[in-house]
């Protein structure tokens, strides 16, 4: 494999040419069976394999679960703040910084909870959200104008990307 696939096993993100009810259902379903089918991925991996990298110089199997936790959290407070602010502009943060903090080394398990717990509630918003919520937007500081379908598709793919980094090592 090459340096990117290794990277993007399943593929870069491609920003959606149209988002339909059915893309928009979808996604939320990604995003309502990404906790349960992570678990399942991650259930009886030893110390050893989640020490493991993706690819070389990359995260740990274990840095890259806390990571998706912390993004993820990121993400329900984006949706949040463009649901209740005229077009903010949203913190980002140095996620590579984040992956070598010591909360890195922890166990996985606060990480898959707080996944459950996350995208739990995003579902729950999800699904009430009508077509004008969709289309409310915020400002990412370097990516620019964004909408909130475009951020959910997004978050679709990131669970799924990252899922691949592990499968490709563990195997599952």
């Amino acid at each position: 494999m090459t340096e990117e696939q290794l990277k993007y096993p399943i593929g870069k993100f491609k920003v959606p040419a149209e988002y339909t009810s059915e893309a928009i259902t979808g996604w939320i379903n990604d995003i309502k069976e990404f906790p349960a089918n992570l678990r399942k991925t991650v259930t009886g991996l030893t110390d050893e394999q989640l020490e493991k990298t993706y690819r070389p110089g990359g995260w740990t199997l274990r840095q890259v679960i806390h990571h998706i936790a912390d993004s993820h959290i990121n993400s329900i407070i984006r949706f949040k703040w463009a649901l209740t602010e005229d077009e903010p502009t949203i913190k980002v943060y140095k996620q590579d910084e984040w992956a070598k903090l010591p909360d890195s080394k922890l166990p996985i398990e606060p990480s898959l909870l707080i996944l459950e717990g996350v995208h739990q509630r995003m579902v729950a918003m999800f699904n009430n959200l009508n077509e004008d919520d969709w289309n409310r937007t915020f400002t990412h500081p370097e990516a620019g104008l964004m909408a909130l379908k475009r951020l959910l598709a997004l978050y679709a793919w990131h669970g799924k990307h990252h899922l691949a980094h592990i499968t490709g090592v563990v195997g599952n």
